[in-house]
Parts: structure tokens; sequence; C-alpha cells
């Protein structure tokens, strides 16, 4: 699942890359390799797909020398900008000496084009999924994230854009109004259940009030968490961008007992505003809305219909419906 929906349109639109409904029809298996070439490195010709639907991603052996991963950035999604802000927030982080994966630098640049795709390369660092039953480990993983926020709270981003309604309400509420996914029968009714959560949203954030913001790893699931024998690394911040420090925290711990030990790794570096847990059904509630417009709004991306099959049927959108109605009434 991911958080990010952000169009491309004006400033956030890439320059030379045509925004259309099958963005990778061009993206070979030699397309990738010359890519890698052009960087000055040797592939073997052994690539290995990996499970990405917003991207492309691909794992590329090389000529006496480790794999590389190679990241092909959905066309018209984020701005040039924003790309290498995200980047540059990777490097800051490393810097201060956080375990994350940061682009490999050829010429300068981190941001590379080839055949007009926008990509990156990163080391190929392995690992395993956390287990988010041991305490120790959720300790371990909240002492991170506060340090990886005292680091995004310096300075805001200034192209990436922010954690709001807009971006994971009203936007995919319009994407899937749009698409042809909802059958026309539902139409009303989905329009009624994702203004009603809308409106229990609005009323909630209005009850909490204002809460600081800071830059965010922004989708902190534990996919995006790879765990070794020297402990763990975060991976992935295609999704980094402005928010609550909450969000960085509730996807890791389901649990009330989790959750406790994830806060009490992080109040070890950074103090935290206990009002934030009152955001976490608003979180939640966004997060469901925005998967059925992500969804939606990739639908003609071949990926999608073989990845989540289920959308194209009209009981799972009779349940999304349900779903969105239960959540409102919870909020409210």
């Amino acid at each position: 699942m991911h958080l990010a929906h952000h169009h491309g349109g004006g400033a956030g639109a890439c320059r030379g890359v045509t925004l259309n409904d099958t963005p990778y029809a061009s993206l070979t298996p030699d397309l990738v390799l010359d890519a890698i070439s052009a960087c000055g490195l040797w592939p073997d010709g052994r690539l290995m797909a990996l499970n990405s639907y917003e991207n492309r991603v691909w794992q590329v052996g090389l000529e006496d020398e480790p794999p590389v991963i190679a990241k092909f950035y959905r066309p018209g999604r984020w701005s040039d900008a924003a790309i290498v802000e995200e980047h540059a927030f990777t490097r800051e982080l490393a810097e201060a000496e956080l375990p994350v994966v940061t682009p490999l630098i050829f010429d300068g640049h981190s941001m590379l084009r080839h055949g007009g795709f926008r990509y990156a390369l990163t080391p190929r660092r392995g690992g395993r999924a956390p287990e988010l039953e041991a305490t120790d480990q959720l300790q371990w993983l909240g002492r991170l994230i506060a340090r990886m926020h005292l680091i995004g709270a310096r300075q805001p981003f200034v192209h990436r854009g922010r954690l709001d309604r807009d971006s994971m309400v009203q936007q995919p509420r319009q994407a899937v109004l749009a698409s042809s996914l909802l059958p026309t029968s539902l139409h009303t009714n989905y329009r009624a259940a994702a203004t009603h959560l809308d409106a229990a949203i609005a009323a909630r954030l209005d009850a909490i009030g204002p809460v600081r913001s800071l830059r965010l790893h922004g989708d902190c699931h534990p996919g995006n968490v790879l765990w070794t024998d020297a402990g763990p690394h975060f991976v992935d911040f295609d999704d980094a961008r402005t928010g609550p420090a909450v969000q960085d925290l509730w996807m890791l711990a389901n649990d009330e007992r989790a959750m406790k030990a994830v806060l009490e790794g992080y109040r070890q570096f950074r103090d935290f505003d206990h009002a934030e847990m009152a955001l976490i059904p608003v979180l939640r509630a966004m997060r469901l809305l925005h998967y059925a417009g992500w969804i939606a709004a990739r639908w003609h991306d071949p990926a999608f219909p073989a990845a989540f099959p289920f959308a194209a049927e009209s009981r799972w959108w009779e349940q999304h419906i349900a779903d969105l109605h239960e959540l409102a009434d919870e909020l409210e």
C-alpha cells in the first residue's frame, strides 16, 4: 500500500517525459541494462524485477562487483526537484550515521536519465522483516525513527508536498469517481461514503488542532524496514513528505503494547506530543481511502490489474464503501 498520490502538474510534471496510461511500455530489459552501462558500470546480464508497483525496480548483476538496485521513477509523479530533495534527505540521514540506503552518485548526480526515464542506483542491502512482537526490536525502531525525526525537523521540504486531506482524500476520491473501475451503480454510494468520511476527518483534525510537522519517511510500514544481524535499516523514501511524527510510528505498532514499546525507544532521543495519538484513526482512514484512489488512478498500468484483480469486482467496492462509513462513524 502506498501513501503518496501526487499528480504531476505544472511544476510537478517532469520535462521530456510524456505522462500516459502505460508509462513503462518502453522500459525493456535492454534499456535497463543500457542505463546501467551509461553510468560506467558493467552489467553481467542478470536482471531480477523486484516487487514495486508505483515505480519499476530491478536488481542488476555486475561484472566483478556486488549487484545494484535500479529504480526507474514513474513518469509525471514527482518533479525533478522533488526526487533530488528525496535523495538529499537520505544523504543527510546517512551523514548523521542513520542506517538508510542512499543513491549512488555519478558525475555529481544521483538522479540519472536514460531513454526518457529518470532513475537512481543504490547498493543492494539485504535483510529480513522486523519481528514486531519483539519489544526490543520495537524500541530499537523507535530510537531510530526519533533520530530520523531530529534530522527531519531541521528544515522543511520545499518540493515534496504534505500529508493532508487534499493529497490523501480529495485527490484519491476524484481518481475513483473518474475511473471506469467503480461500477456506475455505486457512484452515488461511493460519493456519499467518501464525503461522510472526509467530513469526519475534517472535524477530528479541527478538534485536535495544530500539530508540528516535519520531514518524514512517510511510508514506514514493516516492508520498508530490513533487519540484519547488525540491526535494522530503512529503505524506500519514495513517499517522503511533510507530516506529523506519528505517521512514521503507527504502521509499525499494531496494538497498544507495541506502540508503548516504540514510544519508549522514541522518547530516549526526542519528545513526542501525546496529542498526536488522536491522529492515528485519521491517518488509518485516509490511508484506506487513498489506497482505492491509488489503484483507480493507476489501473491502466498493466501491473495493476494483475496485482489487484479484486478491484475489478463490484463486491470489493461495496465492502470498501461500507468500510468508509464504518471509519467515519468511529471518528465521529
